[in-house]
C-alpha cells in the first residue's frame, strides 16, 4: 500500500471517530467538542488537499449519474462544514471566547443543529459510496473466503437494522427537521453507548449509500460536457 493512500485512510478514519464524539456534545464537555470541531475542521482541509486531484477534475470530464450525485453530495458536505465551523464560531465559549460577542445565538445554535446532524448523514452516505472501492483494497490482502464474506455481510446488515432502532431511540429525524431547538442528553449513560448508538446509524447509512451507488452505476449513462 502507497504512503499516501495509508495517509489518506488515516485521515478519514480520524475524520470518523471525530464525527462521532462531536455528535456526544453534552456528554464529553463544550471545551472538549469545540477543540475535537477544530481538529474535525483541520482534517476537512487535510481530506480534500489529500484529494486536490478530484477537485481540480470536478469541471471537466463526463459526468455520469453516479458521479453527478457524487458530486452533489460533496458539495453538501462542504456546506455543512462551513456552516458548522461558522456557527460553532458565534457560539464558542472556549476555543473562540476572545471574539466579541453581537447576539445571533439562538439562530448559530440552530444552524449548528442542522450542519451537525445533515453533515453526520451526509458523511455517512459519502462513505457508502465509496465503500465498494474500501472492497476492493481489502480483498488485495485478503484470501478469498466465502464463509468470511456471507459473515461480514450479515453483520452489516443486522448492525444496520439495529441503526435504524438507533436512529429512531435517539431521535435524530428530531434534529434533521429541526423539530428540536436543542439536542437532549442521558447524562447518566456511559459516553460508550451512546458512541454505539450512533455507529451503528452511521453503519446504516453507510449501507444505503453502498445501495444507492451500486443503483446508479445500472442506470443509464449520460453526458454532460
Amino acid at each position: 500500500m502507497k504512503p499516501t493512500l495509508k495517509i489518506k485512510i488515516a485521515v478519514d478514519a480520524a475524520m470518523s471517530v471525530s464525527m462521532l464524539l462531536l455528535m456526544a456534545y453534552g456528554l464529553v464537555g463544550e471545551a472538549a467538542h469545540e477543540w475535537i470541531g477544530m481538529g474535525m475542521f483541520a482534517l476537512f482541509v487535510a481530506h480534500h488537499v489529500l484529494n486536490r486531484r478530484w477537485i481540480n477534475a470536478v469541471p471537466r470530464g463526463r459526468y455520469t449519474p453516479l458521479r453527478i450525485v457524487q458530486t452533489a453530495l460533496a458539495g453538501l458536505i462542504l456546506l455543512c462544514m462551513v456552516g458548522s465551523m461558522i456557527s460553532g464560531i458565534v457560539l464558542s465559549r472556549h476555543v473562540f471566547a476572545f471574539f466579541p460577542k453581537h447576539g445571533g445565538y439562538e439562530l448559530a445554535q440552530q444552524v449548528h443543529i442542522l450542519c451537525a446532524y445533515w453533515g453526520f448523514i451526509c458523511m455517512s452516505l459519502h462513505l457508502g459510496f465509496h465503500w465498494s472501492m474500501m472492497l476492493a483494497m481489502a480483498r488485495k490482502y485478503l484470501q478469498p473466503s466465502s464463509m468470511r464474506t456471507w459473515s461480514l455481510r450479515l453483520i452489516g446488515w443486522f448492525w444496520a437494522a439495529y441503526g435504524t432502532f438507533a436512529f429512531r431511540h435517539r431521535g435524530v429525524s428530531l434534529y434533521l427537521l429541526l423539530r428540536s431547538h436543542f439536542v437532549f442528553y442521558d447524562y447518566t449513560e456511559p459516553v460508550l453507548i451512546f458512541l454505539i448508538d450512533y455507529l451503528s446509524v452511521m453503519v446504516m447509512f453507510v449501507l444505503i449509500g453502498y445501495l444507492i451507488s451500486m443503483l446508479l452505476k445500472w442506470l443509464p449513462t449520460f453526458y454532460l460536457h
